[in-house]
Formats: structure tokens, C-alpha cells, sequence
């Protein structure tokens, strides 16, 4: 990247997605010209497998990427069982739950090298 105003890192976007949501988030961004990388992660309540975008971009351009982002990523219902209570024997019921999305951190960047 130059040292332009316009082209300048100052924000790195940290997205964490669902993996089925990532590789159509990925592409709209690349057709953008928005370079990006990809980590794979886990998420840490049902342990499904998400995607960690790291997205260095200019300060103008966080409200595009996050509407891209709200746009692209999914909420979805799922269900897990969980045991009756009051049940005499732990008979699971299964429970909705709101999974999906995106969520993003903007952090601030001060200085960076490609080397």
C-alpha cells in the first residue's frame, strides 16, 4: 500500500463469521479490490466452525464494509438440546437459539510494514 490518503491502512476490521457466510463476504470484498486474510475459528459456546477476517482498510471506508457485512452475514436459528429440569429422567428438549452474524472489531492502526 502507499502512504496516500486515500489508500492508507488506518483500521483494521476484525469480522468473525460463520464459515458458511465467509467465502460470499470474501468475494464481494475482492471484487471491491479489498485485500483481506483468512482465519479459521472456532466459536466458543456450540463450537462451529467460523472464519476471522482481518481487514485492513482506510478510515472512509468502514461504513461500506460493515453495511457489507450486515448485508452478507446470516443470522440463522439452530437448536440444541438441553435437559428438562423437572423431568425424573434428564430427557433433552430442544431449545432455539439465535447463532450467525457477525461480529466485527475496528481497531485503530498506528503504524504498519509489508516486508
Amino acid at each position: 500500500m502507499t502512504d496516500t490518503p486515500e489508500e492508507r491502512c488506518d483500521t483494521l476490521l476484525m469480522a468473525v463469521v460463520q464459515s458458511q457466510d465467509a467465502e460470499l463476504v470474501e468475494n464481494i470484498f475482492q471484487e471491491m479490490g479489498i485485500s483481506l486474510t483468512r482465519l479459521p475459528s472456532t466459536g466458543a459456546f456450540l463450537g462451529r466452525r467460523n472464519a476471522t477476517l482481518l481487514i485492513g482498510i482506510p478510515n472512509h471506508l468502514q461504513p461500506r464494509m460493515l453495511e457489507v457485512l450486515q448485508e452478507n452475514c446470516r443470522q440463522r436459528v439452530e437448536y440444541i438440546a438441553v435437559p428438562l429440569e423437572s423431568a425424573p429422567l434428564p430427557v433433552p428438549a430442544p431449545t432455539p437459539i439465535t447463532v450467525g452474524g457477525a461480529t466485527v472489531f475496528a481497531l485503530d492502526v498506528d503504524h504498519f510494514e509489508e516486508l
